[in-house]
């Protein structure tokens, strides 16, 4: 039996890895830690159906009403985020990492530190301390795999034998629910508009940033740090179907690519089963019914955010972690509607400039970095928010 974490087992990638496990064969995984943000409710009824061992809720103001939930279950239940971090340690087989945002880094790396398979959708961890994750791996020789779609596209039909061999990675985007739309209609987009996606089903701030394609500006800078490739050969195109997930381009001209149909669980079952296959019953690719692939090259006067992104990787240091900091804050004003959705990007590329790329040489400089961006970023919108 392979034993199980999942961080953020509430949201949309927590469900789909559980809904693996329940079509499963008996015994062939257990779940050892839940842990979610504050759904309490939702979080008692998958610790009890899966039977878990200790149920964490990261908001501490939910542990009297998580015990009240698994009482007489025998699950063990904790909250606040230092008990995340130590449930994220307890050794196991395999983690699920799908905390989203930087909220997720510290169990992230506690995972890592056990040595295991860590399966990494908090995508942010890779962002905003990269270099320090994945000293973490090498020094406890924990396996990282990625389960972002795109990014396990690219995995699966990366040959890592000659890296000098690879020419370029192309990472796909839907182009979100503003693909078409000109400058005037996205300037009064609500929020309401930015979530509506045209092809996956996702939580609120991923979608957000689908929308404004800062979500593919950050796989690139993850791209570039899993990858063995120079982040200027890291592309991005706009493929409306979704079908075509991530390509790599060798230099004997092949292109090889991974399809599928736009579902969750498919690269989650790919890490969950790695290195075999494990079957998923899901809709297969119908390519004659399909039709049609279409590719274009993302529009930059329209979505500035990946342009931001590539600035930050490029400048190093603590620039990504400043833009992942404000595009947090910022997306969270733009669901309350205190922020337009085009000042979303500004806010982010102002905090860029007034903070540039310090040095970071550890998790504290870091994490403090993360929060004086966040400080900055609530400035930089409540003044945007007082001159409408």
């Amino acid at each position: 039996m392979k034993r199980l974490t999942i961080l953020g087992s509430t949201g949309s990638i927590g469900r789909s890895t559980l809904a693996l496990v329940a079509a499963a064969p008996p015994g062939a995984y257990g779940i050892e830690v839940l842990v979610a943000g504050r759904d309490v409710v939702g979080l008692a009824a998958q610790a009890r159906e899966f039977g878990a061992r200790l149920a964490v809720v990261a908001d501490p103001t939910g542990l009297d009403a998580l015990r009240e939930a698994l009482a007489g279950s025998g699950i063990e239940a904790a909250a606040g985020p230092e008990a995340v971090i130590e449930a994220a340690g307890r050794p196991v087989d395999w983690t699920m990492a799908a905390i989203v945002g930087a909220a997720g880094l510290r169990a992230t790396l506690a995972a890592l530190e056990c040595g295991r398979t860590v399966a990494i959708a908090n995508k942010e961890s890779l962002v905003c301390a990269g270099e320090i994750v994945l000293a973490v791996a090498a020094r406890t020789g924990a396996t990282l795999l990625p389960c972002d779609s795109e990014h396990n596209a690219v995995f699966q039909a990366l040959d890592t034998k000659d890296p000098a061999l690879i020419e370029k990675i192309v990472l796909t985007a839907s182009g979100g629910p503003f693909r078409t739309a000109d400058l005037a209609t996205m300037r009064a987009a609500t929020p309401e508009m930015a979530v509506k996606h045209p092809v996956w089903s996702m939580g609120a701030k991923i979608s957000v940033d689908s929308a404004t394609m800062m979500n593919k500006g950050l796989e690139v800078i993850e791209a570039a740090r899993l990858f063995p490739i120079p982040s200027e050969r890291i592309e991005v195109l706009v493929h409306p179907q979704s079908t075509v997930h991530g390509m790599v381009q060798y230099a004997d001209g092949s292109i090889l690519a991974q399809l599928g149909t736009p579902d969750m669980r498919t690269p989650i079952a790919h890490c969950l089963a790695w290195p075999n296959r494990m079957p998923v019953v899901l809709p297969r690719l119908d390519l004659a019914a399909l039709g049609r692939l279409e590719f274009a090259a993302p529009d930059p006067a329209r979505f500035p955010a990946l342009r931001l992104a590539r600035e930050a990787l490029n400048a190093g240091g603590g620039a990504p972690t400043i833009l992942n900091a404000a595009n947090e804050i910022a997306v969270a004003l733009f669901l309350d509607r205190r922020l337009g959705f085009l000042d979303i990007a500004a806010v982010v590329e102002e905090a860029m400039q007034q903070l540039g790329a310090p040095a970071v040489a550890g998790l504290d400089e870091v994490l403090a970095l993360d929060s004086a961006a966040r400080a900055l970023a609530n400035r930089l919108a409540a003044r945007r928010a007082a001159a409408a």
